[in-house]
């Protein structure tokens, strides 16, 4: 009698099972992929406040620029369906984080 090989559970083992869908490990996207999730985060967030147009101005450009490259060199349909949700949230904080005050604004000028 054959048994089945116990899987691990878990979030890690989740998240690893998504992003990793093809069977071989993607550190460099992977970690693309956190880092655009994490910045839309905190560029969503951060929009929400009138006085944090600095914070999610920047995180909301960084984390386009990371979600825009990690799409460029994903592997999986786990990448990038992740890379597209923190690149719609960095996309709405840049732009609200714009029209609050802008990259600069308020300390050049």
């Amino acid at each position: 009698m054959t048994q089945a090989a116990r899987q691990p559970r878990g979030l890690r083992s989740l998240l690893s099972g998504v992003l990793n869908s093809d069977g071989k490990p993607h550190p460099v996207e992977n970690t693309l992929v956190a880092v655009t999730v994490v910045l839309g985060a905190l560029a969503f967030i951060s929009s929400a406040f009138n006085n944090l147009h600095l914070v999610s101005s920047w995180s909301g450009l960084v984390g386009i620029l990371t979600g825009a490259w990690g799409q460029f060199i994903s592997a999986t349909t786990g990448e990038r369906f992740l890379l597209i949700i923190g690149l719609g949230a960095s996309a709405i904080g840049f732009f609200l984080g714009m029209a609050h005050g802008g990259l600069f604004g308020g300390v050049i000028g």
